[in-house]
């Protein structure tokens, strides 16, 4: 392990720790915790979250939790996920294996056997499988649009080292102050990256340069502070290039910038309207047959 990455790992473990400090489960929210979905006990663990009062059929959010590959886990977004829930979503929460002890492709296998699980068992949560939607943050948000693209773009998914479940489709995904453009990113990825494949596997995470028409419609945030603010304006010309329906919100301005995942600390005001455009967005995408 890098020392960028203890460093790295010691000052978002602090800072997630204040955030969430005194939060607990909302009383209108349905907790059904560390479901295996395969062999690896410690990180093969997903968590559902239901709104407690619910009719069957409910629409579901699968999370591909940032952490620049290297930290967080399912604990790490709990809150923020049962505050999606409370939206009238199902959320599905993983844990996923980390860089660098498990390098590419380790987290899309382990996020392919989460959408199997889902399929699979969308009958016993009451959930529609035929309305699963993708969200995720930083290098989740990678992570997200990369398995959109292994489910749209047939020549990326013979290059792609994991395959999807059968069926599986995601009728839209929210991207959050994510990396999208891997140009000159080699060494800040350098944990992720396997031995050997360095540029194959960047080239795949190179996500404007796959996408095609039927790349799932996409909404795009960020905010004035975030460091990878830029990264929209790289995908967001191909989005248009090829006809994806999508949405962008740039939050805060330069007097109050906000910050990379500001979204996830719930208390915020500025996190809870961004969080509910985004429902919105896939309530809408809902409606599309």
């Amino acid at each position: 392990m890098s020392l960028q990455t203890y460093l790295f790992r010691f000052m978002c473990k602090r800072s997630d720790t204040r955030r969430d400090a005194g939060l607990t489960v909302p009383d209108d929210i349905e907790t059904h915790l560390n479901l295996p979905y395969g062999s690896d006990r410690k990180w093969q663990l997903l968590d559902i979250y239901l709104p407690k009062h619910r009719q069957d059929n409910l629409p579901v959010i699968v999370n591909f939790h940032g952490g620049g590959w290297v930290y967080g886990t399912k604990e790490t977004y709990r809150y923020y996920c049962m505050s999606l829930a409370q939206q009238g979503f199902a959320v599905v929460n993983p844990s996923y294996r980390l860089a660098p002890k498990h390098r590419f492709p380790a987290a899309f296998e382990d996020i392919s056997c989460v959408f199997a699980y889902l399929l699979k068992h969308a009958d016993t949560y009451r959930l529609d499988p035929g309305r699963i939607f993708g969200i995720g943050d930083s290098a989740g948000a990678t992570g997200i649009a990369a398995y959109a693209l292994l489910l749209t773009n047939p020549g990326y998914a013979a290059l792609f080292p994991v395959k999807p479940p059968a069926k599986l489709h995601l009728r839209g995904i929210a991207l959050n102050c994510g990396l999208y453009s891997t140009e000159g990113m080699r060494n800040a990825l350098r944990d992720l990256l396997p031995k050997g494949k360095e540029d194959e596997t960047l080239h795949l995470l190179n996500i404007p340069a796959h996408i095609t028409a039927d790349f799932p419609p996409c909404f795009l945030m960020t905010a004035y502070g975030d460091f990878y603010r830029d990264q929209p304006e790289k995908l967001i010309p191909e989005l248009e290039a090829h006809g994806v329906r999508y949405q962008y919100k740039l939050w805060g301005d330069e007097a109050k910038p906000l910050g990379h995942v500001f979204h996830c600390n719930i208390r915020d005001e500025n996190a809870a309207l961004a969080n509910q455009e985004e429902i919105a967005f896939f309530k809408k995408e809902s409606l599309y047959e």
